[in-house]
């Protein structure tokens, strides 16, 4: 499984330079294009997204978002939602690991 990552270019250079292969530089205009393309992507395990993106996103999309299990969809940025990666994993692994 590989980790996609989604959106601006200054959000996406980091984790290249990590050594993530799957980012995709996009605008608001390839946001949501982008999306369903890595959602339909069999490889993609986890999915990093900047949470100003995930705003951004209709409605529909972002429910499908929030409900992914595979691939687990992770927002990073923004305000607040500090348990947002606690959250998922919880909703992907079916235990919580911090009790």
């Amino acid at each position: 499984m590989e980790i996609a990552v989604v959106g601006t270019p200054e959000f996406v250079i980091g984790f290249r330079l990590a050594g993530v292969r799957k980012t995709y530089e996009v605008g608001e205009k390839e946001l949501v294009p982008t999306i369903q393309k890595v959602l339909e992507d069999k490889t993609v395990g986890i999915l990093v997204i900047h949470a100003n993106h995930l705003a951004k996103l209709p409605p529909a999309l972002a429910e499908v978002l929030d409900e992914s299990v595979e691939p687990t969809v992770i927002s990073i940025g923004g305000k607040g939602e500090s348990s947002n990666i606690r959250e998922k994993i919880k909703q992907a692994v079916g235990v919580d690991l911090w009790k």
